[in-house]
């Protein structure tokens, strides 16, 4: 099971960076579903549409525990996932996420900047909210839908230690999601890797992440 981050998609995040053809080489099968609001997913614009977030992605699950790899909001909704349902899963792969799981950032000001409304002074001059606003009004994707997603009822992390499978965190050290530590320490058991010069956007095609986490999934076979 393959989920991308935030205003992306299975296509952006997992087959242009070469995840699924890798997997496929050596003989998995791959389970690459668009989030709500994402890619060929539905795009409704009400935020407790989103509230249910993972229960599309449960729905795609094979009987069989499966591998889970996940970048950003895609590794925030496996990690809920896993626990609350940990039977489903046997390893994951969670990159571009560490302490923010766990900030109480409001996200309206991001929301409103990517609906096109004049950016908050709070995130005007921040470089990963340019990038994320850009991000979500690029060609194929509704902003509108993008910004309901943002606004979803806030998910509580204070289950992560329900999670029961080996969990490799990934985190690039200029990565603004970072540190890892608080994510570490929820986690019952959890490795990390850490990206030397890489921020949370260059993530999923970096070299050392699909590597990582390509040989963290075999050493479960």
């Amino acid at each position: 099971m393959l989920l991308h981050g935030f205003g992306s998609s299975c296509a952006s995040t997992w087959v242009e960076t070469g995840w699924t053809a890798l997997l496929e080489d050596a003989g998995r099968e791959v389970v690459c579903p668009d989030l709500l609001g994402h890619g060929r997913a539905p795009k409704p614009q009400d935020p407790g549409a989103y509230a249910g977030l993972g229960q599309a992605v449960l729905d795609e699950l094979p009987e069989e525990p499966v591998d889970g790899v996940g970048f950003s909001l895609g590794a925030q909704v496996l990690l809920g996932l896993a626990a609350e349902h940990p039977e489903r899963f046997r390893r994951l792969v969670v990159a571009g996420v560490g302490s923010n799981l766990f900030r109480r950032d409001d996200p309206e000001a991001l929301a409103r900047a990517i609906e096109g409304q004049e950016a908050d002074a709070s995130i005007a001059d921040a470089p990963w909210a340019r990038y994320m606003v850009d991000a979500a009004r690029s060609s194929g994707n509704d902003p509108g839908a993008l910004a309901a997603c943002l606004r979803r009822p806030a998910a509580t992390p204070d289950r992560l230690a329900a999670v029961g499978c080996p969990v490799l965190v990934v985190l690039g050290d200029r990565d603004f999601a970072g540190p890892a530590d608080p994510l570490l320490d929820a986690l019952p058991d959890a490795d990390l890797v850490t990206l030397p010069g890489v921020d949370h956007f260059a993530t999923p095609k970096a070299f050392a992440f699909i590597d990582a986490g390509l040989g963290f999934i075999d050493a479960g076979v």
